[in-house]
């Protein structure tokens, strides 16, 4: 009789703990994001892989989305405002070039993904996002997992931050229409800068070198941000 209530109980635990075998292996789908869809598309960097690797995407997703956290897709975050593809992430972070001593500043924090996995790379990141409820959202997130080397501020990234410049990099993830006077000045010589410049659905991403004579600019890959908000009138 022991025997059969033993088994009875093996069984009844088992029930009990179906919901939490059938949750998300969020590792598993971050190792087969990272194989599939960046690795297998040429992202080459190491670092940047293991940085996409390391970053819990799903817990910069809003929770009735987070499913699809691992997708190779935009998703909405709120306030009309989107987190990347992971692809578009790697490859932006990898054409940064990015080193252990860099300084860098963004501009749209968003849900603050770009700068967790930013921060991984370099010493300190610098974040801007005009929508103080999604700033708030950020700093609180990267807070709670415990990023220590990223500032997040509400404002004008048109304007930049100009307090901490000038930066190794900048990495804009909203689209102007040309690019903003302030940030090229914040870059230091020799900086590059990742940027999507254009409007509607004419758009490329760029990426410039600051020079001791002006701007060197390589044109990459079509891309669609959400437009840059809060340019200055002249």
């Amino acid at each position: 009789m022991r025997a059969i209530l033993g088994i009875f109980v093996l069984a009844v635990l088992a029930c009990s703990e179906g919901p939490q075998a059938s949750q998300p292996n969020w590792e598993l789908q971050r190792q087969r994001m990272v194989d599939l869809q960046l690795r297998a598309r040429d992202i080459k960097d190491e670092r940047v892989l293991a940085a996409m690797l390391a970053v819990p995407r799903h817990l910069f997703v809003p929770v009735p989305l987070r499913d699809r956290s691992y997708a190779d897709t935009p998703l909405p975050i709120g306030h009309e405002q989107t987190i990347s593809q992971p692809y578009i992430v790697a490859f932006m972070t990898e054409a940064l070039a990015t080193q252990p001593d860099h300084r860098v500043l963004e501009i749209g924090t968003g849900s603050g993904y770009q700068a967790a996995v930013l921060s991984r790379l370099v010493r300190m990141v610098f974040t801007i996002e005009i929508v103080e409820p999604l700033a708030a959202r950020a700093r609180a997130t990267l807070s709670e997992l415990g990023f220590r080397n990223i500032q997040v501020r509400t404002g004008n990234g048109y304007l930049g931050w100009p307090e901490h410049a000038p930066y190794d990099r900048i990495i804009v993830t909203a689209a102007p229409e040309e690019v903003p006077p302030a940030l090229l000045a914040q870059l230091r010589t020799g900086g590059l800068m990742a940027i999507p410049v254009g409007s509607g659905v004419e758009q490329e991403l760029r990426i410039l070198r600051r020079t001791a004579t002006g701007t060197e600019t390589i044109r990459t890959l079509p891309v669609l941000f959400v437009p840059m908000t809060g340019k200055p009138k002249r």
